[in-house]
């Protein structure tokens, strides 16, 4: 690891990933806006690479 990188302890690791998954929820709401127009393909797009994410983070650190 370059000396210029930290390890991120489990902790925080954990910390940001509940933020990306509270955010996730945001975009949700935001989809069910009626008024979004084109920027509902943009919102779907997002909430897919974070359902992507998601799904990595929980196959490399697997609770329990």
């Amino acid at each position: 690891m370059p000396e210029s990188e930290t390890p991120i302890d489990p902790q925080s690791l954990r910390d940001r990933f509940k933020k990306i998954e509270s955010q996730r929820d945001a975009l949700l709401r935001l989809l069910e806006q009626p008024d979004l127009g084109t920027l509902r393909i943009d919102v779907n797009q997002a909430i897919e690479e974070i359902d992507d994410l998601i799904d990595d983070y929980r196959r490399t650190f697997p609770e329990g």
